[in-house]
């Protein structure tokens, strides 16, 4: 399963009971945290949100928004008796930051702590079952999106045809691979006999704060959920552009260009109290479109 839950839909100031930007994609078994504002370890409790299986987190630029509550989800990960290895993974600066307040608490963390630093597109994550890269952004300090993709083997087994031709299950994993079956009687089952074309993996973007940038879309296309930040109505395009962010019809019109199958959008400025208005105007532009509501999971 891939799916994304929303911690935290707001921009730089808390506001009617929204928080800074934070969510979580599930993978399978795993967990990926997408930046950590302030605050993101309360949302992780109350929306019973698992930290012990996240060992990826993406920092997407290092406004505080984005990135101040990471210590003190690491330092509470360390307090729960953490042992395994967590990856972070953010422009340059945020290990020196980190360091400086473990140093100053006098803190010894119980598991290895890896800092990946950002600098330009490129994998950053490849497992078996899914793979995560980043590409650069237009905001006023270095800023990245993320593309989290499900990786699936080409075949698909049948089983009730692979039990009946006598195939092993220990040549299943070659069959996913495509390949055919002879058995001791030196007789070859064909790869297609007993599988059929496997679906396509899904993918899921996040484009982080940056401002209309129709450049991303070579990046995210066809992707199966977009989130892309609206930090404005499309009123205040200027406002948008001096401040490196995106309005309501920009966003959309992205979604659009990348011929994206659903656009969620957030990161809502704190000068709105109500929401609505930045749906119907991005659903003006992509009638599949939603808001990104915290607590929300989102499945692909």
């Amino acid at each position: 399963m891939l799916g994304v839950t929303i911690l935290g839909n707001n921009s730089a100031i808390p506001a009617y009971d929204r928080h800074p930007t934070a969510q979580v994609v599930t993978l399978h078994d795993q967990l990926v945290l997408i930046d950590c504002g302030e605050g993101t370890q309360m949302q992780l409790s109350k929306f019973k949100v698992k930290r012990s299986k996240i060992n990826h987190i993406l920092i997407s630029h290092l406004h505080g928004d984005h990135y101040f509550g990471i210590f003190g989800l690491v330092t509470s990960m360390g307090l729960f008796g953490r042992t395994a290895p967590l990856h972070i993974y953010s422009p340059a600066g945020l290990e020196q930051i980190c360091q400086l307040q473990f140093a100053a608490a006098a803190m010894d963390l119980p598991f290895p702590l890896h800092f990946h630093v950002l600098t330009h597109a490129a994998i950053l994550v490849e497992e078996p079952k899914f793979l995560i890269r980043c590409f650069p952004v237009s905001h006023r300090i270095p800023c990245f999106g993320f593309v989290i993709e499900e990786r699936k083997k080409p075949r698909k087994i049948v089983p009730e045809k692979a039990i009946a031709a006598g195939i092993p299950a220990s040549f299943f994993d070659a069959l996913q691979l495509g390949r055919d079956y002879t058995n001791k009687n030196g007789e070859t089952i064909a790869n297609e006999q007993v599988t059929i074309a496997n679906t396509s993996g899904k993918k899921y973007a996040f484009c982080a704060d940056t401002q209309y940038l129709p450049s991303i879309c070579t990046q995210v296309q066809q992707v199966d959920v977009l989130y892309h930040e609206t930090t404005y109505l499309k009123d205040l395009e200027e406002r948008a552009a001096l401040r490196f962010h995106s309005t309501t019809h920009q966003a959309a019109s992205i979604a659009v260009q990348a011929n994206a199958k659903r656009l969620l959008i957030g990161h809502f400025s704190s000068k709105y109290e109500q929401l609505t208005p930045f749906l119907e105007e991005a659903k003006e532009v992509f009638p599949n479109t939603d808001l990104a509501l915290e607590g929300v999971t989102y499945i692909l």
